[in-house]
């Protein structure tokens, strides 16, 4: 991605957000509907028989803006969230990276990706919390607890505080050190692979493989603590007292392993056009900022390489 100003970072990597939350938020709603509905009865029909039933009922019964429940909490949020997401990964390929300016290996790439999950934690975590409690109500008849996020944020206050509101903090903490470590490491490993090892600037395909499969990577790793996340987010007050530890005993009980991976087809087929869109956006913006101001335009892989052997 290049050396980059912390401006440039916000915008582009704001932008790059918007796109991704544009694209996926639709697939994301059906994936927090599966984590979360009823378990079944003996005898009884789970409410969605997978991830093609949970999208038809959910147009049938709310129209094509249902799958877009919850979509204004992370559209606000995507811009400082992707900011400070590749901002602290470029913060992190300085802290673990050579000192000598030789390309980072591929677990100083994770380092620094897992790096910066932790910077955006206090952003994400309220910010998740309100959306998937957004996309568990379903039906047009059904009663509504909330009509919007800002009414979410006062009555999570009113009932227990900037607590309440933070719940599941831990959780998307535990979801996106190791996840982000894995999407940044794919997106270069692939990034540099298909553009001669960095010195060709990527083309758009290249940045749609790269940026897709990223996506993907990310998920296989963060999808079993993003289910214990959306549980405990989504619970009645009090239900887990000791948050993440008791969802995850009780999940084991109850359901088995495999419910680590409920709602992994919608996520996977969100994935990869979502972050695809999202380093497509990134990029493009970069390449737009750098025609908007030519002062700023980074100095060409090539030129890089000839001062390097300069040296």
């Amino acid at each position: 991605m290049g050396e980059m100003g912390p401006g440039e970072y916000f915008i582009c990597g704001g932008f790059g957000g918007i796109c991704t939350v544009l694209v996926g938020h639709p697939l994301d709603t059906i994936k927090v509907r599966l984590q979360t509905m009823a378990i079944p009865k003996a005898g009884e029909l789970p409410m969605y028989m997978g991830t093609w039933d949970c999208m038809k009922k959910t147009v049938r019964n709310e129209g094509v803006r249902g799958l877009y429940k919850g979509m204004g909490a992370p559209l606000v949020g995507v811009a400082p969230i992707f900011a400070i997401s590749f901002m602290g990964f470029g913060v992190g390929k300085k802290i673990f990276g050579p000192n000598d300016g030789n390309r980072l290996t591929y677990t100083e790439l994770f380092a620094a990706g897992a790096f910066s999950g932790i910077f955006t934690t206090l952003i994400m975590a309220p910010g998740e919390r309100i959306k998937c409690l957004l996309q568990i109500q379903q039906g047009a008849n059904a009663p509504k607890v909330y009509n919007g996020p800002v009414d979410v944020v006062k009555k999570l206050y009113k009932q227990g505080g900037l607590g309440s509101i933070y719940r599941g903090a831990g959780a998307t903490l535990l979801r996106d050190v190791p996840a982000s470590g894995m999407y940044f490491l794919t997106y270069e490993a692939i990034k540099d692979y298909l553009s001669s090892n960095g010195d060709n600037p990527p083309s758009i395909l290249a940045t749609i493989v790269a940026g897709g499969s990223a996506g993907i990577a990310n998920w296989l790793v963060g999808m079993p603590p993003d289910v214990l996340k959306s549980r405990l987010q989504t619970a009645p007050e009090g239900t887990y007292k000791n948050g993440i530890r008791d969802v995850f005993k009780q999940l084991m009980k109850s359901e088995g392993p495999l419910a680590l991976y409920k709602g992994i087809t919608p996520v996977l087929l969100r994935a990869f056009p979502a972050n695809a869109a999202c380093f497509v956006g990134f990029e493009l913006c970069k390449q737009f900022l750098d025609f908007l101001f030519p002062k700023n335009a980074k100095t060409s892989p090539e030129q890089i390489k000839f001062e390097k052997e300069q040296k």
